[in-house]
């Protein structure tokens, strides 16, 4: 049996787009799902794209979301992926470009800016330029004494106008196009570099790829891919397009809206292994409908005969509930680890920052939301003396003021202020007050925070706040409440 081989060739040219993402993704779960090769491999042929930086993103993308490739052509000594702007170097496409001509499935072109630019029409609208094979009605003699002289020239793939080119595709079937709406792509451009469909094509078949996953946008290029196939006499890999990932109101996913790259979301607080589960499921589903996987639980489970063809939604709420339930999974030092930075973001006294990291660890969804939580132990904000009302606690303004004048003595005296001994004083106070334990302890809560709503009861509060600080909080809302009242 073939033995199933992948890759991933992403171009430099900037963050990595969630799309991308995905397609590493699904390449990587396939090849690994039959126990084959994820291969990486670098497209940077279009030299003007090129984007500094956007190498180490892609490597630092891939290290994170756990996707690693499995050769290159010195990962024995530690070197990494295929990059194609050195296999040109070793004229590897032009040789192939020049087989093609030699086969009539390729030619010279050596028509200038102003021809090109005269055969350019509106088609539906748009401006398109379809080339009229004038250079393929050269003799060798022309072509010859053009080459001789020095002459720019391309090389374009030879398109017959008549009959149809026609492709299998394991999600969206049979996809059968008229050739007369292929152009005569051009395979190596006038710098030498080879275009990034040829040079796919060359390095697909070179590297043994057996499945070719990307995005449905590549579906209309499949029949060209297709044609440089069959005329090398290559077999056809199999094909998989992955279905367009849209915003809530289903438009195509885009820079605009704040959450399209994968660092995108780690600066807002995502983590890797939330991020690389939800992408799975962008356009893929398990039989069991499942929704938490670990990226060897998915390894196990994904099969591309389920993806869809229909548009998956990128869906934010989905995402945060999902990284909220990592959260909840997470080992407590690790996430005290990652919670630090914005804990002290927060809060610039000392206090203890690991109480604080437990006591948010179930109540965020991403790192941000730990801010709003916890901001009210650097200080008390400016709260409505009506937040001591509560009908389920059946507390008042004038309640709560009676409670607090009633306990201040107590915790004046109490010297320990660990939760366990504070919530003791606390109950036995309302025991013998005859007063429910939330009429008692909502005031103090309210006092200590100056929030309806925290990530803790009022005991676990005044822990960590200290006697000192608690008290100073308690009288100052004794007195907020009697100037009220």
């Amino acid at each position: 049996m073939e033995r199933v081989r992948t890759r991933f060739a992403p171009s430099p040219t900037g963050r990595m787009h969630v799309g991308n993402l995905r397609t590493a993704l699904y390449a990587y779960l396939i090849a690994k799902h039959e126990g084959g090769d994820f291969l990486l491999r670098i497209e940077d042929t279009d030299q003007e794209r090129f984007m500094e930086g956007a190498l180490e993103i892609i490597y630092r993308t891939l290290e994170h979301a756990g996707l690693e490739h499995d050769e290159g052509p010195d990962k024995d000594k530690g070197y990494g992926p295929y990059v194609q702007s050195e296999r040109q170097a070793k004229g590897i496409y032009l040789e192939y470009a020049k087989k093609l001509i030699e086969k009539g499935e390729a030619y010279y072109c050596f028509c200038d800016k102003e021809r090109l630019e005269s055969l350019k029409q509106v088609v539906a609208g748009k401006e398109i330029a379809i080339y009229d094979k004038h250079c393929l009605h050269l003799s060798k003699e022309e072509v010859q004494q053009k080459l001789d002289a020095g002459v720019p020239y391309v090389i374009r793939q030879n398109v017959p106008n008549e009959g149809t080119t026609k492709f299998e595709d394991e999600i969206y079937g049979t996809i059968e196009v008229p050739n007369a709406e292929l152009d005569d792509m051009i395979l190596i451009k006038s710098d030498g570099f080879p275009t990034y469909n040829f040079a796919n094509v060359v390095d697909d078949h070179l590297m043994e790829i057996t499945h070719v996953v990307r995005g449905n946008e590549y579906l209309s290029s499949a029949p060209k891919y297709n044609r440089l196939y069959n005329a090398f006499g290559w077999k056809v890999p199999v094909y998989v397009h992955c279905p367009l990932i849209t915003d809530e109101e289903h438009k195509k996913l885009s820079k605009r809206s704040g959450h399209s790259s994968y660092e995108d979301l780690l600066d807002q607080g995502f983590l890797p292994e939330a991020i690389v589960n939800y992408v799975a499921l962008l356009g893929w589903c398990p039989a069991d409908n499942r929704e938490i996987f670990t990226l060897k639980e998915l390894v196990e489970a994904f099969d591309y005969h389920h993806m869809s063809k229909s548009p998956a939604v990128f869906d934010m709420n989905k995402l945060r509930w999902m990284n909220g339930e990592y959260m909840k999974a997470m080992d407590p030092d690790k996430f005290y680890e990652l919670a630090l930075p914005y804990i002290r973001k927060t809060i610039t006294r000392e206090l203890d920052f690991r109480k604080i990291a437990e006591m948010v660890r179930t109540r965020i969804e991403v790192f941000p939301d730990i801010a709003e939580l916890i901001d009210f132990f650097e200080a008390v904000p400016e709260y409505d003396v009506s937040m001591y009302t509560h009908k389920k606690m059946k507390t008042t303004g004038e309640s709560s003021l009676q409670v607090l004048r009633e306990v201040l003595p107590l915790l004046e005296k109490q010297e320990d202020y660990s939760n366990d001994a504070l919530y003791e004083l606390l109950v036995n106070f309302a025991k013998e007050h005859e007063y429910k334990n939330g009429y008692v302890m909502w005031p103090i809560r309210t006092a200590a925070s100056g929030k309806q709503m925290t990530p803790a009861g009022a005991t676990e509060i005044m822990e960590i706040l200290g006697k000192e600080e608690t008290l100073s909080r308690l009288r100052a809302a004794i007195e907020k409440l009697e100037n009220e009242n």
